[in-house]
């Protein structure tokens, strides 16, 4: 039971990876009203071939015809490779973690209706989230309806989360706790980030990117996680950076996937990490 209900977990997160990169250049496309490059079926973006439904499985369609288009064989982008891969793998790994923290056995789940809500909301998350990072990695703007959405997701995760640790507590009364986490988290993550943005005028943190970051402080509802994840965005920013600072052209390096990636690890390190 437990090898089908993760295999599940990585197919989809697969379908759904590959759905948002093809959205996100849709959404690109409108934008900049070049639409009509992108019809209802999928297309070689060089050569205009549909493709057919063989050419369109995640993750093997890609590695069979080694990246490149059936017909012109012109290389496909990686960025959709790497969409399908990392949500997948995110969504296994959470699935995995989902089931350490509810000490679920291999062929029983013992989890609460509770854990499985703050489980799914979770994983819904990631959609919007991962479509942010693809977003903001290709063309370097966070999309404000996507921003809405996981502010709006975050915000039931947290309810739902301070549900959960009440009702774990056993006391019965009002715990400070309850307020002073989320908004430690808040300050950690979403707080800083507006402070940046609004000393450097948006040259150092664009609007979007505290907005992102309030959304995934109000998804981990908790001081440390927040930390942990301010401080591993960042350290991956500057992995990154640091070749590109020895080049002599100017780069502006997008901070959304590194917030998005550092949150997903978080996410699924919670539970081991008792915090």
């Amino acid at each position: 039971m437990t090898i089908i209900f993760l295999g599940l977990l990585f197919i989809l997160g697969a379908c759904f990876g590959s759905f948002l990169c093809c959205q996100a250049r849709r959404m690109h496309a409108r934008s900049t009203k070049k639409g009509s490059r992108f019809p209802s079926h999928s297309i070689c973006l060089h050569c205009h071939y549909r493709l057919k439904w063989y050419d369109n499985i995640p993750i093997i369609s890609w590695l069979l015809l080694r990246g490149r288009c059936r017909k012109c064989h012109k290389k496909i982008g990686f960025t959709e490779f790497l969409a399908e891969f990392l949500t997948a793998f995110s969504w296994l790994t959470l699935g995995l973690s989902f089931i350490f923290y509810t000490k679920s056995s291999l062929n029983h789940f013992s989890a609460s209706p509770l854990d499985w809500a703050i489980f799914i909301a979770t994983l819904f998350l990631t959609l919007p989230l991962i479509f942010l990072a693809i977003y903001d990695g290709l063309y370097g703007e966070l999309p404000t309806s996507l921003l809405i959405i996981s502010i709006v997701v975050s915000a039931i995760i947290l309810i739902l989360r301070e549900i959960s640790w009440a009702s774990q507590s056993h006391s019965g009364t009002f715990s400070p706790d309850y307020l002073l986490q989320p908004l430690g988290a808040f300050l950690i993550l979403g707080g800083l980030y507006f402070i940046l943005y609004l000393a450097s005028k948006g040259k150092w943190v664009g609007d979007g990117d505290w907005f992102l970051a309030t959304a995934i402080a109000l998804a981990l509802s908790r001081v440390w996680p927040a930390l942990l994840t301010l401080t591993l965005a960042n350290f991956l920013a500057v992995i990154i950076m640091a070749p590109i600072l020895h080049s002599r052209h100017r780069h502006n390096l997008p901070l959304g996937p590194f917030l998005v990636a550092a949150y997903l690890i978080i996410s699924v390190a919670y539970p081991y990490l008792s915090l």
